[in-house]
């Protein structure tokens, strides 16, 4: 299930021929052809251009569309459209429709505007799904399919009404048996929150003055997840019915966060994900600087754009995955929208090989005249002339990168649970579960380390030199067996707050550590939310090396374990921040040299050598190829070779 000359990197773009005046088309399908792309995805929004009104179909159109780029030699990733249900079908089934956070409907005239539970929308996308494949399922030029588009994006996984509130009683009811067992679960005897039937429970919303029950709202993620799980599934199964030799994948976000994809993904073929690096910097939130942003305003932060490459090849145990849309110009979507500097699509393009992309999609072909996207470029401008990233593309030739083994040798442990239990109660307004482990990974590539990012769960299927756990902070018994196994060979190390909550949101009996208390050796004394003027003052025990800790620390009581670091001022003076017992250790602080300190002497022992990258400058290794990225718009001197700024330098 791969394109047409696989063994290197293939290229392809989004387009939409039914934006522009089909007398266009041949012309955009010779000049793609010309510029080495190798394929076009097409129709992921045209429901109604498909379906115009109920049960009358237009495919001439796309067969003329498909026809035209076939004859340029190029090749079809076709989508199903039910990212947007046309007026038509929201004006007869008005119930389709989401429910947001305030109890407010969504309204007609955007996107994604439909709840993954009703049973009537998904009716009818299996039926708009069948239709598609049917008529294109088997066409030889076909070789593969987009499920919807960026499922659960901008806030859209979830409703709190209709059909989505109706559910989610008998799905907890599915998970929990009884009533006495989800009150216990839930901890609903605090505020007397008791359920004595089914029907009382309501999605987590509107809960008068104060925040809903925390174990409440982590199942109602879990609920959310899986309606889009089986909302997915749906449109899969006609998939592999009507087109069973093509590939399926979906077309993920940047940091997603809305559903298990985990889950979600283990029917498809491979995963795929939209890259706008630029648009990423906002994500960094409250935790790095502007002068930061400013620096990487026009190339991404090379980390925040790894880290999401990282993400989704673990996401399949390290198989390849695509780029689906790839920024190759000025987006419009984000708070703000510079120009990419010049050699950036580039960059952006190898730095994904090298992470273990396939193919790169890049977005768009051609800007839009209309509607949400004018603001958002393309490879051509909206009078046709190429624009900046054209000639990049032009300029790139991804016959030259094989499509070889991306070979980490330190896991960073991952998994969806745990983000929504921390992020439900971050206890610090400047801190969540994505600036904690960013915090560990970004140690891990400034010195020049790969890594695979994965499920404890994966653990079991390839030995590690090194295993990271930033921040798995619900335990339950299956990952704490896993976590017990893996330390009896490979060093392990925690950060703070493992392992604090148990499957139900709830804290353990015996509190933090109680599931792995005989691996780490120590108990929670107490943690500390800090304020941002206020630090904690930590030192080696051996070097006598002193740190500096901002927004969390945690102190321990030592059982078993040797007491590394210990905090040296404040409420916490003369107490373990970091400890280790035989392979186990536990970082307690939050302190980007602290971190980085213990995660030296773990590589270093594990037989991983280290660098010291200068800022911006990035290694990444894929097959016998180490790939150097200066994601700086200056040049970067380092061991005696210059590196021009916004490039890559191949190395064998």
């Amino acid at each position: 299930m791969s394109i047409p000359n696989s063994d290197t990197l293939s290229i392809g773009v989004c387009d939409y021929p039914e934006h522009v005046p089909q007398n266009e088309w041949a012309e955009h399908a010779e000049q793609q052809k010309a510029l080495g792309l190798t394929y076009v995805r097409l129709a992921e929004f045209s429901w109604a251009k498909i379906e115009p009104t109920d049960g009358v179909f237009d495919w001439q159109w796309l067969d003329d569309a498909i026809a035209t780029y076939v004859a340029k030699g190029l090749k079809i990733v076709m989508c199903t459209p039910t990212a947007t249900p046309p007026a038509w079908l929201v004006q007869k089934f008005p119930q389709i429709l989401a429910i947001d956070a305030q109890g407010h409907t969504m309204k007609f005239g955007s996107r994604r505007h439909y709840d993954h539970a009703c049973e009537t929308y998904r009716k009818e996308c299996k039926r708009i799904t069948t239709e598609i494949a049917k008529r294109y399922g088997q066409h030889a030029d076909v070789i593969g399919w987009q499920t919807d588009n960026e499922l659960g994006h901008e806030g859209t996984a979830v409703s709190y009404g209709g059909a989505s509130a109706a559910r989610f009683p008998k799905w907890l009811e599915a998970r929990y048996q009884t009533l006495d067992a989800l009150n216990e679960a839930w901890g609903c005897a605090f505020w007397s929150q008791d359920y004595s039937q089914w029907s009382q429970i309501c999605p987590p919303n509107l809960t008068a003055v104060r925040q809903p029950n925390p174990s409440q709202v982590l199942d109602y993620q879990r609920f959310c997840s899986d309606m889009i799980d089986e909302f997915q599934q749906l449109q899969i199964e006609v998939l592999r019915a009507l087109s069973p030799d093509r590939f399926i994948t979906h077309n993920f976000v940047i940091f997603a966060e809305e559903f298990d994809l985990y889950k979600v993904a283990k029917n498809l073929d491979f995963v795929a994900w939209d890259s706008y690096p630029i648009g990423m910097l906002e994500f960094f939130a409250t935790w790095e600087s502007e002068e930061t942003k400013t620096e990487f305003a026009r190339t991404g932060h090379p980390d925040l754009v790894s880290f999401n490459h990282d993400l989704y090849r673990g996401i399949k145990g390290g198989k390849d995955f695509w780029i689906m849309e790839q920024q190759c110009g000025h987006a419009n979507w984000a708070q703000y929208n510079p120009l990419p500097a010049k050699g950036a699509v580039q960059l952006w393009s190898a730095q994904a090989w090298a992470h273990g992309a396939s193919s790169v999609t890049y977005f768009r072909w051609r800007a839009s005249h209309m509607a949400q996207e004018i603001m958002h470029s393309g490879l051509l401008q909206q009078d046709g002339r190429a624009d900046r990233g054209y000639q990049e593309v032009k300029d790139f030739d991804p016959s030259q990168f094989a499509l070889e083994k991306v070979d980490a040798k330190v896991a960073l442990l991952h998994d969806y649970n745990s983000l929504w239990a921390y992020n439900v109660q971050p206890h610090n307004k400047d801190l969540n579960y994505w600036h904690q482990f960013m915090m560990f990974y970004t140690a891990l590539r400034e010195l020049g380390v790969d890594v695979d990012i994965i499920h404890p769960e994966q653990l079991a299927d390839k030995q590690y030199a090194l295993v990271v756990a930033p921040a798995l902070t619900l335990m339950d018994e299956k990952t704490a067996r896993v976590l017990t196994n893996q330390a009896q060979s490979t060093p392990i190390i925690f950060g703070p707050r493992t392992a604090f909550r148990h499957n139900s949101g709830r804290v353990a009996n015996k509190g933090q550590f109680e599931l792995i208390e005989d691996i780490v050796g120590i108990k929670l004394a107490n943690f500390d939310s800090l304020r941002p003027t206020l630090e904690q003052a930590i030192c080696c025990e051996n070097t006598k090396t002193e740190f500096s800790a901002t927004l969390w620390c945690e102190s321990y009581e030592a059982t078993s374990a040797v007491v590394t670091h210990t905090y040296t001022h404040g409420p916490m003076v003369g107490l373990p921040a970091v400890t280790q017992k035989d392979k186990v250790s536990v970082i307690g602080a939050l302190s980007a040299g602290l971190i980085s300190s213990v995660l030296i002497e773990a590589l270093s022992g594990a037989g991983i050598t280290t660098y010291r990258l200068p800022k911006g400058l990035r290694l990444s290794r894929r097959g016998n190829t180490t790939l150097v990225q200066n994601f700086n718009q200056q040049a970067v001197e380092w061991q005696g070779i210059t590196y021009p700024g916004v490039s890559f330098t191949r190395l064998k």
